[in-house]
């Protein structure tokens, strides 16, 4: 008997990865992405950030043949297909299916007044009861802007949808999307558990250009013959599991329930938790979505932070403080000579932008405490570290604030998990246990669609056989130095807000 395989995509703004999974082994068969090189973001004005989703589908096709090849599978080998894509970006079709103009992805600034208005207009407190966000810059607010800067494109509009329900599109040939993408694009309404009039008739967006929306997990629907013939793949496989990436990625390290939370800490660093109950934070500084197993009869919400200043600061370190030639390795070796709160110096890590955690405001990165007499290179490195961990605990404090108990964080073995001393001071001021895996995003989407399509009777199934490398557990004994640190911290980082 051959073997059965899972498929599944993970469309980001610099390459979209495809990874076969093994039904019954659930081990990963073969992965590739593409473009090699980082995909083209064109950005016509500053704060735009465009891309082709035409292009998405050319990559996807690419990696899809790669793995293939490498694999030996054959299309009717893969029984079900899994979709993680970029959040909140934008994509406008018309009649035909065709895209009217470039998808306006997550990153690109423009619509940010048009959110602002829509919060004045619908008020604050009903965006955030009834949607848990503001608008703010989400796929609502830049359809917005498409309607009043291009009208001629929004009168062609048929549907708009998110980047990964662009690629299920163009799979089967079927326009739809899920309860998921529709929250994280800032139109559906909690409490009445359906999309937002309100929302629609402020920005006057039609109802029928919204997208169906399905479960997370079901058979959304199925590959078309025409798709069959340019990918191999069997026509009629279901694609049967969707979400956008941070979902996807706390799916991938096996987040469900509440209390548990998925962390990632490359360039930026994201802390998404998962709440049991509707709630929101009343000053908007982390945002919430409906979790990949959110239900009308089942809350589960998805809490993101996102830091924008975490693995930036720790390359910033390596090239101007690190020695010259010194790897990672090494650095994280020469900052665990520093004693825990670094000798008193403390590094407030806000130096790429705005801060959604800090309500918008730019505050900038900052050293405090350095002591030209007592203080060498190992404090600076450590104290980075140790302000990278003390943000993710601020927003963390936010989250509780929310109901949630945060007892256990799944993190993939990769960027800022990678340093001993960084796991260790997280685990030691959070109070929680860490677990580190080895999965990635397209391998959860793959795993989801193993769901969806009833291959796996449930997340447990599915994820019996995910990869937990090592477990770091708090050490009571030392935990006081470093809830000390952090508190010290934090009175620099209030002393830093109130200046701004």
């Amino acid at each position: 008997m051959k073997q059965e395989y899972l498929l599944g995509f993970d469309v980001g703004s610099s390459s979209v990865k495809a990874s076969l999974v093994e039904v019954e082994s659930g081990n990963c068969a073969a992965s590739a992405f593409f473009p090699e090189h980082e995909a083209e973001i064109r950005s016509v004005k500053p704060g735009w950030a465009e891309q082709d989703p035409e292009s998405w589908w050319t990559y996807a096709k690419k990696a899809l043949a790669k793995i293939m090849g490498d694999a030996n599978v054959t299309g009717e080998q893969i029984k079900a297909i899994g979709i993680s894509y970029q959040m909140h970006g934008l994509v406008c079709v018309d009649k035909d299916l065709r895209p009217l103009r470039d998808s306006i992805i997550w990153c690109d600034s423009r619509a940010v007044p048009y959110g602002e208005k829509a919060a004045k207009a619908l008020t604050t407190e009903y965006c955030l009861e009834h949607m848990l966000n503001s608008p703010g810059n989400f796929t609502a607010a830049k359809l917005a802007w498409v309607k009043e800067n291009e009208p001629e494109v929004f009168e062609k509009v048929y549907k708009f949808m998110l980047p990964g329900d662009y690629l299920a599109l163009k799979l089967s040939g079927v326009v739809n999307s899920t309860v998921e993408g529709l929250s994280e694009g800032i139109f559906w309404d909690f409490k009445e558990k359906c999309v937002s009039q309100p929302l629609l008739d402020h920005f006057g967006i039609p109802e029928s250009m919204v997208p169906d929306a399905n479960p997370t997990f079901c058979v959304q629907s199925t590959v078309s013959k025409a798709a069959a013939a340019e990918t191999g793949l069997a026509e009629g496989t279901p694609i049967s599991y969707r979400a956008g990436d941070q979902p996807n990625n706390a799916l991938s390290l096996n987040v469900f329930n509440p209390g548990e939370i998925a962390s990632t800490a490359g360039t930026s660093g994201v802390v998404y938790g998962v709440l049991g109950q509707v709630n929101y934070d009343p000053q908007s500084r982390v945002n919430t979505f409906a979790h990949v197993n959110y239900t009308e009869e089942l809350t589960r919400l998805g809490v993101l932070l996102c830091i924008n200043g975490t693995g930036i600061l720790n390359a910033w370190m390596r090239r101007n403080v690190a020695s010259e030639g010194m790897g990672y390795a090494e650095m994280n070796a020469l900052a665990a000579e520093a004693p825990v709160g670094s000798a008193g110096v403390s590094i407030i890590p806000f130096g790429n932008g705005a801060e959604r955690v800090l309500e918008n405001k730019e505050t900038g990165c900052s050293i405090n405490g350095l002591n030209f007499l007592n203080n060498n290179r190992a404090h600076l490195l450590r104290a980075a570290q140790e302000g990278i961990v003390f943000s993710f605990c601020y927003g963390m404090e936010i989250m509780r604030g929310m109901g949630m108990d945060i007892n256990k964080i799944h993190a993939g073995n990769a960027n800022m998990f990678l340093s001993p001393l960084f796991r260790e001071t997280l685990a030691n001021t959070s109070g929680a246990t860490i677990e580190l895996f080895d999965t990635d995003g397209s391998v959860g989407a793959a795993k989801g669609a193993g769901m969806g399509a009833g291959i796996y009777a449930d997340h447990n199934e599915a994820f019996a056989t995910l990869n937990r490398i090592s477990t770091i557990e708090p050490d009571t004994a030392a935990q006081s130095q470093y809830v000390e640190a952090y508190l010290r911290w934090k009175r620099n980082l209030e002393n830093l807000l109130q200046l701004k």
